[in-house]
Parts: structure tokens; sequence; C-alpha cells
């Protein structure tokens, strides 16, 4: 083993962390106490650079070429608001190069942060050099995608060896790479035949497990991510079946997006509540989404959006999905090593 790269983690997803945490007694009731054992998670964001020859990247309206969403800016954030560590999701671009500012964040704070990579697309008949070129110093643990590629009518024979994302899913299986899943309402249906034929790999599916239909994204007012789809999803049916696999996960994150009302997105609390007795806390993962929702709702609404759409959990349910169930599946490390 060369010096200095971690040895892929496999995690045990069914043992929930141990923690230490107590209600408060006064005030809020959903007040929660915790110690340094606990850590607070954001467990899917992203961060990039103003664009420059040390780090390229694609630009739009959204992330122009003199925007800076920087790993320093977030350290700040995450630190006025006790939040410990998190997950960076690549942004700008699929190929290697556009890497470079996300590996640049690894190798500063390595205790810090995990990463999240991506594939481009035309890579996806051979993927496997380049995911494993990205993962080789083990901070970038898994790979985003939003496509399974198999048949879109949901009777047709499923072999999923024919499915267009078949080649990333069996190298992830192979090398305990995490999949990071925001799939398309079309691909939903699909999903299953993966997971059952790599039950092994840990699965994250993003943004409370909706999958976007055709023509529902878009850019609201404020320059973030905007998805017109009814709550509950219709893809409920295909995706709440998964909770019986081990190492499925899901993030409660993306609440801005999809919901029609202001913080603290009251018209998605009944989803949560289902996602919760579906999968558990301990498959849970609270994330914000930096740096779309610094603005509106503000970083510090985002810690408290568990407290108001899960108002009854327990300080044991709360602690997983602030950040024990991503310290446990991602094989995040305590602070002091």
């Amino acid at each position: 083993m060369k010096s200095g790269v971690r040895t892929a983690y496999r995690p045990n997803i069914l043992q929930p962390l141990r923690i230490n945490a107590q209600r408060q007694t006064a005030g809020d009731c959903s007040a929660w106490m915790r110690d340094d054992s606990m850590p607070i998670i954001d467990s899917h964001l992203h961060v990039f650079e103003k664009l420059s020859r040390d780090f390229p990247r694609e630009v739009d309206d959204q992330c122009p070429s003199d925007r800076a969403e920087t790993a320093e800016k977030l350290l700040e954030v995450m630190a006025a608001n006790g939040v410990d560590q998190a997950v960076l999701t690549q942004i700008g671009g699929a190929q290697l190069a556009h890497h470079r500012y996300l590996q640049h964040c690894l190798k500063t704070y390595p205790n810090r942060f995990r990463g999240i990579g991506l594939i481009p697309r035309d890579k996806w008949d051979a993927p496997e050099d380049h995911m494993d070129r990205l993962a080789e110093n083990g901070d970038i643990i898994g790979f985003r995608i939003n496509e399974i590629g198999g048949p879109a009518d949901p009777l047709s024979q499923m072999d999923v060896r024919t499915f267009t994302s078949y080649r990333i899913w069996k190298h992830a299986a192979e090398k305990n790479y995490v999949m990071w899943l925001y799939i398309r309402a079309k691909d939903a249906h699909q999903v299953a035949f993966m997971i059952q034929t790599f039950p092994e790999i840990r699965a994250v599916f993003n943004h409370l497990m909706i999958c976007p239909g055709e023509g529902m994204f878009s850019w609201d007012d404020e320059g973030r991510p905007h998805i017109n789809t009814p709550i509950p999803p219709m893809t409920r049916y295909s995706m709440l079946g998964l909770h019986e696999y081990p190492n499925i996960c899901v993030h409660l994150s993306g609440q801005y997006a999809f919901s029609k009302e202001a913080w603290p997105y009251r018209d998605l609390e009944s989803w949560h509540k289902t996602l919760l007795s579906k999968f558990g806390a301990d498959k849970l993962m609270w994330a914000t989404d930096f740096p779309w929702i610094l603005e509106d709702p503000g970083y510090d609404k985002l810690i408290q959006v568990i407290d108001e759409l899960l108002p009854d959990l327990s300080a044991p349910q709360k602690a997983e999905i602030m950040g024990g169930t991503a310290k446990r599946v991602l094989g995040f490390p305590d602070l002091a090593d």
C-alpha cells in the first residue's frame, strides 16, 4: 500500500453510531445537547473557485467565471453553526481537470471533507480508469450519476448488463465506491434491479429521494435550482421499496428546490415523516446543498429544518440524521485523527 493512501472503507451500515445525547427540558422541546463524540456532518454541498488556469471548470449563469464559493467560506459558515465536516460534491464539469479544485480542498483539509466525483458521459462505456484516478488517494469516495440507463418500459426485460450505467456500478462494487444518486423519474423503476445486482454498494439518494421528471428542472429568481414536482413524488411507488436493502441511504436536503412554501417548508413535512418511517434515522443524512441556501433561507435555518419537519425525533435519532449516519456510512475520521 502506498504511504498516505487509505484503504477502502467498509462500514457496518446497520450498526448505529454510539452517541451520548439528551433532551433539554426547558424551552424548545426539539433542542438537544451534544458532546464531542457526536459530529454534525453536512452530507451534500458544492464549492468552487473562480475560473483560472489552476482551477479550470465549466461556467454558466449560476456559476460565472468570476464567482467563487470556496472551502474557506464554507468552513467559516460551518464553524459559525457548529458543523464539523462535510461532503463536497463536484460541480463545474466532469473531466479530470475540472476536479482540481475539489482535490485541492480534500488535500488541504483532509479530516474535514470527503469528496464525490463526476464521470463524463463519453466515458460511461469504460469508466474504470477515470474513477480510479480520481479516487486513488481515498478522498474522493464515490461518484454521482443521474441516469440508470435501462428500458423506459417497466415491463421490458431488465438485463442490467445492458444498462448504460452498468460498468459504473460494477466497478463501484469492485472498489467499494459510493454511488451518489440523483436520478431521473423515467429511471426510477430501474434502480431496484441495479441495487439487487450489487447489494454491497453503499448508495445515497440525494434530495429527499425525489426523481425529477422531464422539463421539471429550472432556476428560480435567486439563481437556485427549482424542481416543479408534486409532493409526495409520483416515483414513491418505485423508490420507497428500496428501504428493504441494507446499504441504501437518503439525504434530507434540497427542501428549498421542491417546496412551494417559504422556510420551514411545511408542505414537505409529511414526506420527511414518510422517509423516516420507511428508512429509519440510521439511513437518513442531513445536508444543506450549500451555496444555494446561503441567502435564502440561510445556513442557520437549514441547521434547524430537521427540528421543524421532524419535531418528534428522539435525541439519538437526531444525532444519526445530523451526522452519525454519514460518519458511519461514508467513513469520516474523528477530527482528532
